[in-house]
């Protein structure tokens, strides 16, 4: 799908596909696009857009380049940070005159959140460079809020991992406890390799800014964007450490009840040795034996059998090992 979107200085109009391109047309948003739709802004823009294909590649110069005056700027994201399962993929940015032309396969609610600030005030959306940054500052926002919900999500494990007074349930188990650690271990790394490409976006977008002499605005807004990137950065390392301690300490409590269980297993096996030991002596088949004519021989054996495991069990407990 593309929209296409002229500026009137202080908000977005949808511009009419059948008027021609002006000077105030600044943004070319391409969703899912069509090899048709591909062609049409190319024919427009006079500029190649990239595939899908050629966005997935990982090193720098497929990434970041100019091309027939116009720059590229690819950066890896996650979306769907209000869902338990987060998607990533790849955005690019195509800086092309006064124009921006930004290219995705994700629905990312940045976008209508970007939106919704031009529609209050809050980002200004004159050049395709302001709209950038403005895109930009919603990513890393939205990073925020997941980097804030990781927090909750790992104080709630945390509470279910060192609740020692209550009984676990079936559904807080060490191993469900594990799972759902590890899960947001991996959102934490993803969340990392997002906030690490955006900054490589920003660096290059500061350049271009300074090769197409836009206005000193742009280069402030950049450089508190990256400030806020490099304080989320704190959190996110305090957050997978945390998670790091917390793997280990749920590794080790299941452990920790595997080794009881042995000890359980070890310490009856060691209490039935004796009454075993006393069943078999009076279960062996020798004519001559003269317990066997005792009347009281069959309630002596029994408590003879029971004793012999009643002293270990309370030598066991005096030991603390029950």
């Amino acid at each position: 799908m593309l929209t296409i979107y002229d500026t009137t200085g202080h908000s977005l109009l949808r511009h009419n596909e059948t008027a021609p391109l002006t000077a105030d047309t600044v943004w070319f948003d391409l969703v899912n696009p069509t090899k048709e739709e591909d062609n049409h802004v190319e024919g427009l823009l006079g500029i190649s857009v990239p595939t899908r294909a050629e966005m997935r590649e990982i090193e720098a110069s497929s990434r970041f380049y100019q091309e027939n005056g116009a720059s590229y700027m690819t950066g890896f994201l996650v979306h769907n940070i209000d869902q338990q399962t987060l998607g990533s993929s790849t955005l690019t940015f195509i800086l092309t005159g006064n124009a921006l032309v930004t290219v995705r396969y994700a629905d990312h609610k940045a976008f209508p959140d970007f939106l919704s600030r031009i529609e209050r005030g809050d980002a200004t959306c004159k050049t395709g460079a302001a709209i950038m940054i403005g895109i930009i500052e919603t990513l890393v926002e939205r990073q925020a809020d997941l980097i804030v919900e990781i927090q909750d999500r790992v104080d709630k494990l945390a509470q279910g991992i060192f609740e020692l007074k209550k009984r676990r349930t079936r559904d807080t188990k060490l191993e469900t406890l594990l799972k759902g650690t590890g899960t947001q271990g991996d959102i934490v790394a993803r969340v990392t390799e997002s906030a690490t490409s955006l900054e490589r976006v920003l660096h290059f977008l500061k350049n271009t800014a300074q090769e197409r002499n836009c206005e000193g605005k742009i280069f402030q807004r950049i450089d508190t964007v990256d400030r806020d990137l490099w304080s989320l950065s704190e959190h996110r390392r305090f957050l997978s450490d945390r998670i790091s301690f917390l793997l280990n300490a749920t590794l080790g409590l299941i452990s920790n009840e595997q080794n009881q269980i042995i000890k359980l297993f070890s310490v009856m096996a060691v209490m039935l040795m004796p009454p075993t030991l006393v069943a078999s002596i009076y279960g062996m088949n020798f004519k001559h034996m003269p317990e066997l004519a005792w009347v009281e021989g069959y309630p002596m054996a029994l408590g003879l059998m029971f004793l012999s495991a009643l002293i270990p069990f309370i030598y066991f407990r005096s030991k603390g090992w029950l």
